[in-house]
């Protein structure tokens, strides 16, 4: 058997109550009876962020398994047929596929797996988001791993001061490269820093070499070639003994950052960090939720949750992001609260221009006073 335990999240949103805001209390049921029926687990939590629904499953047969991808399709699939039953908006929206064909992977669920082997004490963050993209984990992926003021144990841990490793992923051209930092930092920023195509996938210990975070970095838009909704991502991060402690995990999310999602995917919006009872997003369909899960690994057993945003500690940044929500809200249609046109390409701006396109004429050419001499 193998020692090593593997621990996947795999999301999908399978059909929304009321309208986007969240996942009825039947399709919760119906994915814990579905997994509890499987002896491929050694356990399972089942949770959802907005209108999302969130497997999080623990396992010892790799990353990429095809028969626990299996299982999360038929899953999703069972919960679907609940969600048409009760006339939930979007039954099915992420399932893109009519049937599964070996992985997940672009068939519309998000993913984020990883295998390591469980250490003496094994505190792990799930992060979950609804109402954006996976490049919203970029800048806070960065501060944990990579901002000693943000992670003061870059500074003064040992085992975490020749710094991490940045797998990043470029979503359109479907290539990656990878940063070693702090040496590289600067050019990690210069891709990072566009989240909309560049997204960190992994991050490593330059130190040990192990796996310390990874993400989902499914497009859907991309996929199909229209809109289907934003991608609600998820993020794995392991914690402490050479890697970022909990606290220095849960600080970037102090400090709420504009992502792209919100209204029909088409927004900009702060990320606004919530306990699981908050996370069902309304004002404008937003904005943008972030919650973390804390988990301690025994046996691949996990022990919790911790609702780490449940705290009061974040209530000003809860505070901050509506401050920018109002402001941004004001914008209207207006760049930069609606998104640049070449992300509405996958809205209804093609058709609009389509069928405005014999209405574009040649601009003359403004005088322009030749005041040479």
């Amino acid at each position: 058997m193998n020692s090593k335990i593997t621990l996947s999240v795999i999301k999908a949103d399978i059909g929304g109550f009321v309208g986007h805001s969240s996942v009825h209390p039947q399709l919760l049921e119906r994915a814990r009876e579905c997994l509890a029926q499987s002896d491929l687990l050694v356990d399972y939590h089942v949770t959802h962020v907005g209108d999302d629904l969130n497997l999080i499953m623990t396992h010892r047969r790799g990353m990429d398994d095809e028969k626990v991808h299996r299982l999360a399709w038929d899953t999703f699939v069972s919960c679907t047929e609940v969600a048409r039953e009760l006339k939930l908006y979007g039954a099915g929206q992420d399932l893109l596929a009519d049937a599964f064909s070996g992985n997940v992977k672009g068939m519309g669920p998000g993913v984020a797996e990883m295998e390591f082997a469980e250490r003496k004490s094994e505190p792990v963050i799930i992060f979950m988001a609804d109402k954006t993209e996976p490049g919203a984990w970029n800048f806070p992926l960065y501060k944990m791993f990579a901002d000693p003021f943000n992670t003061i144990g870059l500074v003064i841990d040992p085992k975490m001061h020749a710094g991490f490793l940045f797998e990043v992923h470029d979503l359109i051209a479907n290539r990656k490269v990878q940063f070693s930092l702090p040496e590289e930092m600067y050019d990690l920023l210069v891709f990072i820093g566009a989240p909309g195509r560049y997204c960190i996938k992994s991050i490593y210990s330059k130190t040990t070499g192990e796996i310390a975070a990874t993400s989902s970095t499914q497009r859907l838009n991309l996929m199909v070639g229209r809109y289907v909704g934003k991608d609600d991502p998820v993020c794995i991060v392991r914690c402490q003994n050479g890697l970022p402690a909990v606290g220095e995990a849960l600080e970037p999310f102090s400090n709420p950052h504009l992502v792209a999602g919100w209204m029909r995917g088409s927004h900009h919006g702060p990320l606004m960090p919530v306990g699981l009872a908050q996370s069902s997003p309304t004002r404008f369909d937003g904005p943008p939720r972030a919650v973390a899960l804390g988990f301690q690994l025994a046996g691949g057993k996990l022990i919790g949750p911790q609702d780490f945003f449940a705290d009061p500690a974040f209530d000003l940044a809860r505070q901050k992001a509506n401050t920018i929500a109002d402001y941004m809200r004001s914008l209207g249609p207006f760049e930069p609260a609606r998104l640049p046109l070449d992300e509405m390409e996958y809205t209804t701006m093609p058709e609009v221009m389509e069928r405005l396109r014999q209405r574009f004429v040649e601009a003359e050419r403004p005088f322009v006073a030749n005041r040479a001499g």
